[in-house]
């Protein structure tokens, strides 16, 4: 059987590959344009570092997210929800391997 957490992570370490090369070109695309403010041709290298930076950030946050779900599991805690202490879901920890509430203390949260 394949780890779900090793694939989610290796998935989440590619797209911070894929973010930092975009956050370079980006960068480097700030540094040419003088002017980009009145750029005619659609949006400005300034909203383009927004955006990856800010798509950066949730990578960040899943990639933490992912590190708490596998320390979970080396500690023998894995798919125990933290609020009650009952078992989650196969099916909630097959949707979110991540998950670290049942739904009912999840709903309860949100």
């Amino acid at each position: 059987m394949s780890d779900p957490l090793a694939r989610l992570l290796e998935e989440a370490e590619l797209e911070a590959r894929r973010l930092d090369e975009a956050l370079a070109q980006a960068r480097a695309a700030r540094a040419d344009q003088g002017d980009d403010e009145h750029d005619p041709e659609g949006a400005t290298a300034a909203d383009d570092w927004s955006r990856f930076t800010a798509l950066r950030q949730a990578n960040e946050r899943w990639l933490a997210e992912i590190a708490r779900a596998r320390t979970r599991r080396d500690a023998g805690a894995y798919g125990v929800c933290l609020v009650c202490g009952q078992p989650i879901a196969p099916e909630r920890l097959a949707v979110r391997p991540t998950a670290d509430r049942c739904r009912d203390c999840a709903e309860r949260r949100a």
